[in-house]
């Protein structure tokens, strides 16, 4: 990598005094520096994703369309941080108008989110801090000291200035930023900076990463997190089956980690523990980006990723109890499906109780998703397993519904779609009744051009009971995700899942390695915020007002969770239970503040006309406010309609 040189003066036992400072001009040293060491800065930025210490994702390559990106490095407890903070606030609001973004990066390990945001609230900064927990951002950028400004020309992605945000009468970064929002050139590219020295330890190691092991550390890592998807016939692009094919696709392994595209799991790592956790571990992360920088070296020993290669089972669960095959369906190479809903009769002659089903469509690239009774799919989620003694009842001869989303990719295509269920045996039936519902809101209204445009929603626990699972649902312009609760006559949220990053193409569920207890009265929130701007590069049409809408182009706030009633049991159901639940949904939507009642300009959606027509009948107690049980009138009218768009609450159930 080509890459410009900062002169810096490094402190040591030795050393009596920093020699004086200089600064280099269009790439011209301007002044005597003098240094005890050079670090070396990068020419260029290469792409990168981190999650901000308000749990909001930040991809570098976003900004593209901006003139310019400051990232300045940060550190808890840095007196250089702390005196600039008025300069980093005053150059947050100078570049507003031009959609620079100002980002701080903290790579410092001992450093985490908690203690981040009461920094940042100490200083009185509203700025995101970049969490840098591999600190391959950081050493990748050539971040060497507290305090040290990056610009970056998005147009190039040449870094154009490094060094301290301002010296004297010297306003660096602000005159870099004046200079790229011109179009001219920056006239002064680099200088000295004597903040504290920040630790990279591995940037001293670079000569051990040749050494990096292929057979006993790099695949072992590739076969924990990698190979499960990526094996002949797998839902992965390629099979990761032998040294030589990991050495060929290496850039591309080293950009997916770095702009955290694989492995495919958004959870946030520090909010909550799930089941199946894919997130790659810091360390693992390292390794890998290492030894591909190193150029991927073979080194001595075995290829255990081609001795152990396999091919991915027809049935990822294994043999199902019972194959039920959809109608065929040809999907055309454009144009817009409408959502296709063919039925099936079960064939069995008697109930059996389920405990998990796997969804093997026939066109991964045609089908957007499945919901059904027994089972959901969408890109990333297949399978469905209950937790032990859970499971869900399948009535004989029952006619189940199906809705299949198709969306339609440059090619026509026939696609036929198998479900495999796994029951119960007979003698053994769970004693627990799995339960599934939703949180919706039908009345999001996204304006044109806008990013960050937020959504709230909520459903109301009527009793006592453990929560499995959570399966967030948005269309093109999802942007985060965040699910929490509220207990009853509480004012503190607890999060309980954060998606920083939503993605489209890659859905699923997320159980919860210990299963949640809900007290009754308590408030399933769920925030989404989307993004309609043009930075999104999945947006279809930023101009347009996006509404609710089932195809891909509108937008859905959708989040199915499964559940058990703590007090219901195989032999002593609650449905009473169930409906109070669905009931709440209508409030949960409209209720954007979360008192707990609903004013008239909180009302949106399809329903929106109805209600304010019919405000003074349903407004029982005349003050002005709907609660949840003077809406009990609205609520059948709108449970036809809320049923009909969530396809039998099933997905990722």
């Amino acid at each position: 990598m080509k890459a410009k040189i900062l002169s810096i003066a490094l402190a040591s036992a030795a050393a009596a005094a920093f020699i004086a400072a200089g600064v280099v001009a269009n790439g011209q040293t301007v002044g005597a520096v003098a240094a005890a060491a050079q670090v070396k800065v990068a020419d260029r930025a290469d792409d990168f994703r981190l999650v901000d210490h308000k749990s909001k994702t930040q991809l570098l390559s976003y900004y593209k369309n901006s003139p310019a990106v400051v990232i300045i490095s940060q550190q808890n407890g840095a007196k250089a941080i702390r005196d600039a903070a008025a300069e980093i606030k005053a150059l947050q609001a100078s570049f507003a108008a031009n959609e620079v973004p100002v980002l701080l990066l903290n790579s410092n390990p001992a450093d985490n989110r908690d203690t981040i945001a009461a920094e940042m609230a100490s200083l009185g900064l509203d700025v995101p801090v970049l969490i840098d927990d591999t600190q391959l951002v950081g050493e990748g950028l050539g971040v060497s000291r507290v305090a040290q400004a990056l610009v970056i020309q998005p147009k190039t992605w040449k870094v154009v200035y490094s060094g301290p945000i301002s010296s004297g009468q010297n306003a660096y970064v602000a005159d870099a930023v004046k200079s790229l929002v011109a179009g001219t050139p920056v006239k002064i590219s680099t200088a000295e900076l004597k903040t504290p020295l920040m630790a990279f330890p591995n940037r001293d190691r670079k000569a051990e990463f040749a050494r990096i092991s292929y057979e006993k550390e790099i695949a072992p890592i590739l076969a924990k997190n990698c190979v499960s998807c990526h094996a002949e016939g797998g839902i992965a692009p390629f099979a990761m089956n032998s040294y030589d094919v990991v050495k060929q696709f290496g850039p591309m392994i080293r950009e997916a980690i770095r702009t955290d595209r694989m492995p495919p799991y958004n959870a946030d790592p520090h909010v909550g523990q799930f089941k199946d956790d894919m997130n790659l571990a810091v360390g693992d992360a390292q390794k890998l980006v290492h030894w591909i920088e190193a150029g991927s070296p073979r080194g001595a020993g075995e290829d255990p990723l081609k001795i152990n290669a396999k091919v991915a089972p027809e049935w990822e669960l294994g043999e199902p109890d019972l194959v039920l095959t959809l109608p065929s369906f040809a999907v055309p190479a454009s144009g817009v499906v409408d959502y296709q809903n063919p039925t099936i009769k079960n064939p069995l002659t008697e109930g059996r109780w389920l405990r998990a089903s796997t969804i093997k469509v026939g066109d991964r690239q045609a089908v957007h998703h499945l919901l059904s009774p027994v089972g959901g799919y969408a890109v990333g989620a297949e399978s469905t397993v209950y937790p032990a003694d859970t499971g869900t009842w399948v009535e004989p001869g029952e006619t189940l519904r199906f809705q299949l989303h198709y969306t339609p990719y440059g090619k026509a295509t026939n696609d036929t779609t198998k479900i495999g269920l796994y029951f119960y045996p007979k003698d053994k039936p769970p004693s627990i009744v799995r339960r599934g519902a939703v949180v919706l809101n039908a009345g999001i209204e996204i304006k044109p051009n806008t990013a960050r445009h937020k959504e709230t929603a909520y459903s109301v626990f009527p009793a006592a009971a453990t929560l499995y699972s959570v399966f967030p649902h948005a269309h093109y312009r999802g942007e985060n995700v965040e699910v929490s609760l509220l207990k009853a006559g509480s004012t503190k949220e607890e999060l309980i899942l954060s998606l920083p990053k939503y993605d489209f193409n890659w859905q699923r569920g997320y159980e919860f390695k210990t299963p949640i207890q809900i007290e009754p009265g308590t408030k399933l929130i769920t925030r989404y915020e989307y993004d309609n701007s043009k930075n999104n590069p999945a947006n279809p049409d930023p101009s347009i007002t996006v509404k609710w809408g089932e195809q891909s182009h509108e937008e859905m706030q959708y989040t199915a969770f499964g559940f058990r009633w703590n007090e219901e049991t195989v032999e002593n159901r609650k449905p009473e239970y169930q409906k109070a639940l669905d009931d709440s949904r209508a409030m949960g939507m409209m209720d954007v503040n979360i008192d707990g009642k609903v004013a008239k300009d909180e009302v949106r959606g399809r329903m929106a006309q109805l209600l304010i027509a019919n405000w003074d009948k349903i407004d029982a107690n005349k003050d002005s406010f709907l609660t949840l049980n003077e809406m009990d009138s609205i609520n059948q009218m709108m449970t036809g309609r809320i049923n009909a768009a969530q396809a039998q609450q099933s997905i990722g159930q």
